[in-house]
Parts: structure tokens; sequence; C-alpha cells
């Protein structure tokens, strides 16, 4: 059983708590603390299709099963980090505070459409693209990848875009369209957020 102690709180969701693991400084541990665990079996099962396709994890943060907690099931996922070794914020970190964080908007402008690209290649669906589900790992001082960390999975009944291509495409663009109008409605007071947001229309 893993013991996660309080101190090892990394974030706070609506109803899951991330940990740190406490025997992989490259791992974290997800448990439910409010409402059922549907949302967990139905990412799960999502993560398993996206296993047997055999996709590039390069800008989703992978999952590594299932351990017993001192707090309950604990879903164990890989934990992102910068190159220095910091753990990666969220792009919710970054472009809340305005102009003046540390993140290039420059390489976030190349970096948004690159992280679309990678969905759409390899047909990962999302409940809702979120700033918060998503980290922006620095691999350099200016240059970082953008890491879908949570949300993964598909709500509909029939999940037919689980399995048709061309479904799958024409949701992970909708929910994406909706991404960047909520982040152009949501962040109207970081200039350079608008800026690259609105160059993105004409890229």
């Amino acid at each position: 059983m893993l013991t996660l102690k309080s101190s090892f709180l990394i974030g706070r969701g609506l109803r899951r708590e991330c940990y740190f693991h406490p025997d992989d400084e490259n791992k974290c541990v997800k448990v439910v603390v409010a409402g059922d665990h549907k949302e967990t079996v139905r990412e799960q099962s999502c993560y398993r299709l996206l296993e047997k396709r055999d996709i590039s994890w390069k800008m989703l943060a992978r999952f590594f099963g299932n351990d017993e907690t001192n707090r309950g099931p604990g879903a164990v996922f890989e934990l992102i980090r910068d190159y220095n070794g910091e753990v990666s914020k969220t792009l919710e970190h970054y472009i809340a505070a305005d102009n003046s964080t540390d993140i290039d908007y420059q390489d976030l402008s190349r970096a948004l459409p690159v992280l679309k690209q990678y969905l759409l290649k390899w047909k990962i669906v999302t409940m809702d693209i979120k700033p918060q589900n998503i980290v922006y790992q620095k691999v350099h001082e200016s240059e970082g990848v953008l890491v879908v960390i949570d949300n993964i999975g598909n709500s509909d009944f029939i999940p037919i875009c689980n399995y048709v291509d061309f479904m799958a495409r024409q949701k992970i663009c909708r929910k994406w369209q909706h991404f960047e109008d909520s982040l152009a409605k949501n962040y109207t007071q970081n200039r350079a957020l608008q800026q690259v947001l609105e160059n993105l229309k004409y890229a």
C-alpha cells in the first residue's frame, strides 16, 4: 500500500487530488475525494485503447495502473517535469497572470497548434480541453511542450468516435475550437495571449 502524506499533495480538482508518488519522483497518484469513480473508469478505458494503438506519449501523461493507498484506490500517472527537474506548471498558471509571466508567448504560438495536431494524429479524445488540464513542460528555458495531464475520455452513450477516425477528428476539432474560444473569453486581460489566439486564426 502506498502512503500518501498531506505534504505530498500537488493539486486538487473538483473530484480528485493528486499526490507525489512516495517511491518514484517521476510519478504521481490521483485519488477520488468527491463523487464516484465513474470519471476514473472512463479515463482508464480510454488509456487502454490508446495503449493498444501504440501511440506516442510525448504530449500525454502516461497511465501506469492502479495501487491501493491510505486514501483509497489510487491511479498512478507520469509526473511531468521541466528540464531543470521542477514539476511542470499548468498552462492556466502561466496565462492567468497576464503578460508578466515567465512563458515565451512566441513559443506558445508554436506549441498550441503542435498539440492540436498531436491530438488529431493519435485521435486522442478529451472530455474538455482546459488550461488547468495541460502543463507547459519547459524543455529549455524559453522552449516548451504542452502536455495533457487530465480529463481524457469520451462520455458519449455510444462512443463511436473511439473507433471511427473521421468522427474522432470532428470531435477533437470541435473541442479545440471551444478551447480557443474559452481562452479568448476568459483571459481578456492577457494581451500577449490574445495576440497569439488572433494569429492562430490566420495560421
